[in-house]
């Protein structure tokens, strides 16, 4: 197989090998780490999928990415990563309701789609480190708009040669993701709350990422950065993984033929989900549309249907917070690709967004979008498809999910699409109860987010999730709040 190197979307012409580019996690000129091609499945290996499971599939993807990795290093990580972690043995089952699947990525420790990755990355982190002969200790670095931060914390927690430091909005993710989060165990971990959004959060951490003296001053004390966030390309591969795993569970139940295309209904802020589908879609995974939901900070939305990417509006606060984005990262990698692969293009499109908050591309990028059908849903929107999804066939869905099947229902009527379609269904209900609740009755409005979890439990017949179980009663670990300036501060004082 030839290797398959990586270089930033920016134009800094490293050749990195894939272990060296997730241990960096971003490149040194504010870029992103991209492959230097999209590695193509014919007909006869697409074919072979249909027998896979979830870790052989996972195998089978990551191989063809990170060409450093021997097969048996690779299953290993893939074993760890996947080793009765997850309440669901399939790791990532689908379910019908009604026209539509749902494909639940929620089962994990944390009870979102970050889990399939990030209980991956550690390992593939310290492989990669061994393999590089690397005598360092990793410090990842992230901002999170709710689900990455537990999900990162999980998967590192006491990981020898590693310390993670996660800064989420204090005011901007749900009760019971704040509570993950503070409450979270383990001697090498710092969680901080920081007096502002999830985007002044991550441009904070990437100006502390290209602070070039102090990454100087770290690796003097045998420190060096990386992320957990889809901005690194070890986070972004395994999640091609369940677009394949979910089209080839609706060939094996005989709802579609193979070979038949079908359409995935994502939601996203970051565009790291909806991208790792539309890489599926350029490896050969038969997709005929990528419906990318917005809320109502549809900047997303804005964007794919006017070639605009204007990230001057207010910043909303809504009940599906974990895409309350205004600067999407990973579009970065979207925009590399229909430039054909111009990283002068790129550059000067990402300079105009930090220096005017727009940026607009070119006609004939525009046609390249074709792909994708952009689209929003209201909090009041997403309140009622909660609540006729429920209602007509007794299927609960979280307020990001619901996002994504509301942006569904306006393609039928945008459309006369009949292709069958896979909801990503990218979070528990559990993680967002006070939101779920009053969409299907406001008398429940006067209960606390973990009451509800019994309350929940007993109206829908669902088993409460063991990774929340008893969260009211763990003990808040982390009380650290810090303005957005001092984060790195806060950084230095953890890694003394």
């Amino acid at each position: 197989m030839k290797e398959i190197y990586y270089n930033s979307t920016r134009g800094l012409k490293q050749n990195f090998t894939a272990s060296k580019a997730i241990l960096q996690g971003i490149a040194l000129d504010g870029g992103l780490f991209v492959p230097d091609r999209i590695p193509s499945i014919d007909e006869e290996e697409l074919m072979s999928f249909k027998h896979m499971d979830f870790k052989q599939l996972s195998l089978q993807i990551s191989k063809k990415f990170f060409t450093d990795f021997s097969d048996d290093e690779l299953k290993k990580c893939i074993d760890m990563a996947y080793d009765g972690k997850f309440e669901s043995d399939e790791i990532v089952p689908l379910n019908g309701a009604g026209d539509v699947f749902y494909l639940e990525l929620f089962h994990g420790p944390t009870l979102a789609f970050k889990d399939i990755a990030l209980c991956l990355l550690p390992h593939l982190m310290r492989t990669s480190a061994g393999k590089q002969n690397l005598h360092k200790d990793i410090v990842i670095l992230t901002a999170t708009s709710g689900d990455t931060g537990k999900a990162a914390l999980e998967g590192f927690a006491d990981v020898d040669g590693t310390k993670v430091v996660v800064f989420f909005p204090e005011e901007g993710v749900s009760s019971v993701q704040k509570k993950q989060m503070l409450t979270q165990k383990g001697r090498n971990v710092k969680v901080v709350g920081i007096n502002g959004n999830f985007d002044d959060a991550q441009r904070e951490v990437k100006r502390i990422f290209n602070n070039t003296e102090l990454r100087e001053e770290l690796e003097k004390k045998s420190y060096i950065f990386s992320s957990a966030n889809s901005i690194n390309i070890g986070r972004l591969i395994p999640q091609i993984v369940y677009y394949f795993h979910g089209y080839m569970e609706l060939v094996r139940r005989g709802e579609i033929k193979f070979g038949e295309k079908i359409n995935f209904a994502v939601p996203t802020g970051n565009f790291g989900d909806i991208l790792a589908a539309y890489y599926a879609k350029k490896m050969g995974l038969p997709v005929n549309k990528l419906l990318c939901a917005s809320n109502e900070n549809k900047v997303l939305c804005d964007f794919l249907n006017s070639g605009v990417y204007d990230a001057r509006r207010e910043f909303l606060v809504t009940i599906s917070p974990s895409m309350d984005i205004l600067i999407s990262s990973n579009l970065e990698r979207f925009i590399y690709d229909i430039s054909g692969r111009d990283d002068v293009t790129v550059k000067n499109l990402m300079n105009d967004l930090s220096e005017y908050g727009k940026y607009k591309i070119n006609r004939q990028m525009e046609e390249k979008m074709n792909t994708f059908y952009g689209g929003f849903a209201t909090d009041e929107e997403t309140r009622q498809s909660i609540k006729e999804v429920f209602d007509n066939y007794r299927y609960l869905m979280d307020p990001h999910t619901s996002v994504a099947y509301s942006v569904y229902k306006k393609y039928l009527q945008d459309t006369d699409d009949s292709t069958k379609t896979i909801v990503v269904s990218t979070a528990s209900p559990f993680k967002f109860t006070r939101s779920v609740m009053g969409a299907l009755d406001d008398r429940y409005n006067s209960k606390d987010d973990f009451q509800l979890m019994e309350v929940m439990s007993k109206v829908t017949g669902l088993r409460i999730p063991k990774p929340v179980e008893k969260l009211s009663e763990c003990k808040i670990i982390h009380n650290t709040v810090c303005e957005i300036d001092q984060m790195e501060s806060e950084v230095k004082t953890f890694l003394k």
